[in-house]
Order: C-alpha cells, then sequence, then structure tokens
C-alpha cells in the first residue's frame, strides 16, 4: 500500500512539473481549472501524516506573494510579485485592490481562486467593519475572475461588462469553472459606497470588449485593469494593440494626476500609462519593418524571439512570443494607418 501511494506521489511530482512547464511555453495557458487541480490529494498527506484539510485552504498575504498598500486614505492595493506562472495555485497572479466608503467596500479583481478571494475578504475586514458591497471584474481573464464565487455565494453583487458572462459561460480564454458576474454594465456607471464615488469607465484593446477602469475621485486613484502590465510583458492573446492605445491616450488625457494601480506590476502613476504606451509603439514600429522586410511570421517568431533588453527587468518574459504574434497579425496584415508618429 505504502509502495503504490510513493508511486502516486511520484507521479503527481512529475505531472506538476510537465504541467509548469508548458505553461511556461504555452503562456497564458496555466489557468483556473489547474489552480483547483493542483490541491494536494488527501491520500499522499495521510501516508505522510500530514493533517488532510476538508475546507478553503487558508492562505496568508505573503504565502500568496501579495503585499498590501495603502495608495491613498481608505483605498488599498493588493500587489502581486510573482512571475508567471506562479509556482502555486494560492499564489496571486494579478493585482486586487478596494475602496472603503462610508457605508461599504468595493472590491476590485479577486484574482484566480476563491482561496485567494477569502484573503481578499479576511484583508477587507481587518481594516474595516463595513460590508463589501460590490465586487468589479476590470476584464474576463481568469486570474481576474476565479475568485468570483467567494462572493456570490455571499449574494455580493459582482460586476463585469459587455460579453463577459458569455466569454466566462463558454471557457473562452481558461476560463472554464469561473463564476460570471451578476451584473453587466455597458457605459460610465457610478457606485456610490456612502459619501466616496467610484466611476467606472469602459476602455478597449486588451480583452476584447470586457475591459473596464475604476476611478475614485476624492483620493485620484486609477484602478487601470490589465490596461497597464507596469514592467511585465503584456499579455496581446486576444487584444486589439491600436484600441489599447487609443485608450491609453485617453486615460492620460483625462487623469494625469492619478495615482494608478495597474493590474501587474507595481503601484505607478501616468508614467506607467505612458511607458505602456511606448511599449506598444516601439512594438508597432518593429512590425512594419517586419512588413517592409516582406517576413513570415516563422521568420518573425525565431530572429525575435529574444525579448530585447530594453526589458531585461520586466517579468512575464514568457508572453513574449504571444505579443510577437499579435503584433504580426495585427499590424504586417494591416492597411490601417499607424497610431505611431
Amino acid at each position: 500500500m505504502l509502495k503504490k501511494l510513493k508511486i502516486k506521489y511520484l507521479l503527481a511530482f512529475l505531472l506538476a512539473a510537465i504541467a509548469t512547464t508548458m505553461s511556461i511555453l504555452l503562456g497564458y495557458g496555466w489557468n483556473y481549472a489547474n489552480a483547483q487541480a493542483q490541491k494536494p490529494d488527501p491520500t499522499v498527506l495521510l501516508a505522510q501524516g500530514k493533517p488532510v484539510e476538508t475546507s478553503i485552504t487558508t492562505v496568508s498575504l505573503q504565502s500568496a506573494g501579495l503585499q498590501l498598500q495603502e495608495v491613498a486614505q481608505g483605498v488599498y492595493a493588493l500587489v502581486a510579485s510573482t512571475d508567471f506562472p506562479p509556482l502555486g495555485p494560492t499564489i496571486a497572479i494579478c493585482n486586487g485592490g478596494f475602496v472603503i466608503g462610508s457605508d461599504g467596500v468595493l472590491v476590485i479583481d479577486p484574482f484566480q481562486t476563491p482561496e485567494l478571494a477569502e484573503l481578499m475578504i479576511s484583508t477587507v475586514k481587518s481594516l474595516t467593519d463595513k460590508p463589501i458591497r460590490y465586487v468589479l471584474n476590470t476584464h474576463y481573464h481568469f486570474d481576474h475572475t476565479g475568485g468570483n464565487a467567494a462572493f456570490v455565494k455571499r449574494e455580493v453583487p459582482v460586476i463585469g461588462r459587455g460579453v463577459i458572462r458569455e466569454y466566462i459561460q463558454s471557457g473562452k480564454n481558461n476560463t472554464g469553472g469561473v463564476t460570471p458576474p451578476t451584473v453587466v454594465i455597458n457605459s460610465q456607471t457610478d457606485l456610490w459606497l456612502g459619501d466616496r464615488q467610484v466611476r467606472i469607465e469602459r476602455v478597449d484593446g486588451h480583452s476584447a470588449g470586457t475591459d473596464l477602469v475604476a476611478y475614485i475621485p476624492d483620493a485620484k486613484v486609477l484602478f487601470s485593469g490589465d490596461m497597464v502590465f507596469n514592467k511585465r510583458i503584456p499579455y496581446t492573446g486576444d487584444s486589439d494593440i491600436r484600441q489599447w492605445q487609443g485608450s491609453l491616450y485617453r486615460l492620460i488625457a483625462s487623469y494625469p494626476e492619478a495615482k494608478v494601480v495597474p493590474g501587474h506590476g507595481d503601484v505607478t502613476d501616468v508614467a506607467g500609462l505612458q511607458a505602456q504606451q511606448a511599449y506598444f509603439s516601439r512594438l508597432e514600429r518593429l512590425a512594419l519593418e517586419w512588413k517592409g522586410q516582406i517576413l513570415t511570421k516563422e521568420q518573425v517568431l525565431e530572429k525575435f524571439a529574444k525579448v530585447p533588453d530594453l526589458y531585461k527587468d520586466y517579468k512575464f518574459k514568457g508572453l513574449y512570443s504571444n505579443n510577437l504574434e499579435s503584433a504580426y497579425e495585427q499590424f504586417t496584415r494591416s492597411a490601417t494607418i499607424p497610431l505611431i508618429p
């Protein structure tokens, strides 16, 4: 019996190692289902004389790779430090946050699993006795929506945009098993947390018509979602880079003095928006050079596979080939006048 358990444990370890390696090769292939499947086998734990947990795994800010930061009075960011893919299912991939008003709280992006969402809830409770009134998904990707279930079971409205429910219900882009939002908006919406306003605005370009940002006027804080990857290679798998550029221009013009909580990376300001804009401008220039040289996509992926030294300090480098493919498809085959000067 013990011999079988040891063999089973070894096989599980090898499969996990293979899954992690494949995730690096496939970029965003690490998904919600992976996170749920990577929980320990109870039979292995018993064989090792370890206790078996029968409820949601308890995680801490430290073990989740999160840093709690007060961006302004009553406005908090939970900043994720991991590279991609994460080493385990309870390490947060994206940034989350919450806004405390006089009679309630708004949670923004409850991470990729219910366990991490529970950590968000306990963090809120450690700072205020105000109830959580709303949850906002800045877009449909699993690392921002996988924790929705923890709030839906508490009957807290979860807000998303456009076709976000349809995408999640169809399992688009590894969202199989995720609980979709319960409220859908399609235009600017103001939430009031007692006397504190949160303005939710639609933006476009990153995630196929589901992007939202949240701005807190009295604190001058912008939660940008994945419109900004600060010192991270962005995910562009279902993007429209020209639309993304247009949204960045508008955010820079609208919020020049805002502190910016990005979807990934450290809290920044308008410089983070400008850096994201510059990244895409360089990528577009590069793609237009490929077009002039009549390069095939295969030639591009081989010749330009190395991440430029300009981004040597960035995380998420495994997503760079995804950026090259997106740029090739969107710019070399397009007759549209480019946005860059």
